[in-house]
């Protein structure tokens, strides 16, 4: 316990508050007896329509279930969602729970960082209601974000010899395209199926690709235009596999595809794309007409943006790793990473939007602020520090960064060393996990420096977080904890509640995929 900092007063479990409204009070005692109040506001956030206490990242899937219990089927759906409002599923947390709960959505998979348990937790409360339940009232329009057409003007390497990654910093010319953003934000690419990928689908299917076949959007199209920009082949939802285990005439693939379907953990063939069940379960054939229905919308895919208006004009940056895996003797690129480091250049302008984040900077320049980004995750850090240094902030700003090799993965290391040296960047720890004996992590640097991050949070810092959800955010999240137990005194459920705290107050901000 850190003498200087005494235990902070937090409202008891069996004081007559609701959850949202005792997390908010501990929120406020955090920032009145930790010398908050000076640098951030003290007024409650504008009151919802709806209570949603669930509708929080930093709880974990069990707690947000449990919140959710006893309400409508949509509200406990949405519980089960990752929280982040990502658009990664084509909807918001609340829109897609709606859609399933309602039938205009069927594929229970689509929420990506929620990953196999948030699938799992979906088709069990909808095996308990069945019947699509009628909305309550009409739904109200999306917001409708400007489209437009975008040039990929580079891609160039940011890893160095001897990695064993392809990261790509990559330059998208915004000049004339009338989209705006700001530093937090990131920006959905609509990019086309791997023509290799979409020439051996036809080929199974024994297509030529001039058939007629419906989309997603209820139009129909040729299969090879269908399969390439229209129809998501590279990872088949649950509808998908259970339409081919109906169609199965072997009793094994059949069984096989309903494992898959149902989420069982080793289920097999494991990460696979339409071709590899074509080709692990040939008598799974269903009408093709039937098939092109089952797949989702190819939808846009979204990354942070890693560069600031206020520091380059006209332009995007982008910190994208390149994936590429060798599974069951096939070489597999992501679909819009392999597409714009080895194909956009010659493609032509592809269709862009900004999507509005919650991932902001605060207010007032002078709060501090502490980043946790490693690989990749830097991207929206590299903005917000070009964006400090292009105001002239020389605020107090900590950055955890980390990667495998410091000699070949520091990712924009010029960049940080130099915000550094002008006090835009006023520290920063790294962990490079394969240059010593043992691996460290940004989560072991956040321990090492416990005392100076708890009184960084006591004097109101931002606490932020990019990168991997299923295990980065989550060691982030524990060691965020540890820290306030070892240092503030506080029992593992007051952390909990200190934690949500944050969240409640904006102070801890996740941009996690």
């Amino acid at each position: 316990m850190n003498a200087m900092n005494p235990p902070l007063p937090l409202i008891p479990d069996n004081a007559p508050f609701t959850p949202a409204q005792r997390a908010w009070l501990n929120g406020f005692l955090a920032g009145l007896y930790g010398g908050a109040s000076a640098g951030m506001s003290t007024a409650p956030p504008p009151p919802l329509s709806e209570d949603f206490p669930w509708h929080d990242p930093a709880l974990n899937l069990d707690e947000r279930v449990a919140l959710a219990e006893g309400r409508a089927l949509p509200r406990r759906l949405m519980a089960a969602m990752a929280q982040l409002d990502c658009g990664q599923c084509g909807y918001l947390c609340e829109s897609y729970a709606e859609a399933l709960a309602e039938g205009r959505e069927t594929s229970t998979s689509l929420c990506v960082p929620g990953a196999k348990a948030t699938t799992r937790a979906i088709k069990a409360m909808m095996a308990d209601a069945p019947s699509p339940i009628a909305p309550a009232s009409p739904a109200a329009p999306a917001a409708k974000l400007a489209i437009a057409r975008v040039a990929i003007r580079a891609a160039t390497c940011l890893t160095g010899p001897g990695s064993d990654k392809d990261v790509r910093h990559m330059v998208i010319d915004l000049a004339d395209s009338g989209l705006i953003w700001l530093p937090g934000d990131s920006i959905a690419l609509t990019v086309p199926n791997d023509p290799a990928l979409v020439a051996a689908l036809l080929t199974r299917l024994g297509l030529t690709g001039d058939e007629k076949v419906p989309c997603a959007d209820g139009t129909e199209r040729q299969a090879r235009e269908a399969f390439t920009h229209h129809l998501a082949i590279a990872r088949p939802m649950d509808r998908t596999t259970d339409l081919l285990a109906m169609a199965a005439t072997h009793l094994g693939e059949a069984a096989a595809l309903r494992r898959l379907t149902d989420g069982e953990d080793g289920a097999e063939p494991d990460a696979a794309d339409l071709l590899d069940l074509l080709e692990a379960f040939p008598s799974a054939r269903p009408v093709l007409a039937d098939l092109c229905r089952s797949l989702p919308r190819l939808q846009p895919r979204l990354y942070s943006i890693a560069s600031s208006p206020r520091g380059v004009s006209g332009e995007v940056h982008l910190c994208i790793g390149v994936v590429a895996q060798t599974r069951r003797g096939r070489l597999r690129h992501g679909v819009a990473s392999g597409f714009l480091a080895h194909r956009a250049s010659a493609a032509g302008p592809v269709e862009a939007r900004i999507q509005p984040s919650h991932f902001r900077l605060p207010a007032d320049p002078a709060t501090p602020v502490i980043m946790v980004g490693p690989g990749t995750g830097i991207a929206p850090f590299r903005a917000f520090l070009q964006d400090r240094a292009a105001i002239g902030t020389r605020g107090r700003a900590w950055l955890f960064f980390g990667d495998r090799r410091r000699n070949s993965d520091f990712l924009y290391e010029d960049d940080l060393m130099g915000w550094l040296a002008d006090g835009t960047l006023s520290r920063l720890d790294t962990a490079f996990s394969r240059d010593g004996a043992g691996k460290i992590y940004v989560q072991d640097r956040m321990r090492e420096n416990a005392a100076d991050l708890w009184r960084w949070l006591q004097d109101g810092a931002h606490f932020y977080v990019c990168g991997d959800a299923t295990r980065m955010a989550r060691d982030v999240d524990a060691a965020l904890r540890a820290v306030a137990m070892d240092q503030g005194g506080l029992d593992a459920q007051q952390a909990r509640n200190w934690i949500v705290a944050l969240a409640r107050q904006g102070r801890y901000l996740r941009d996690v995929y």
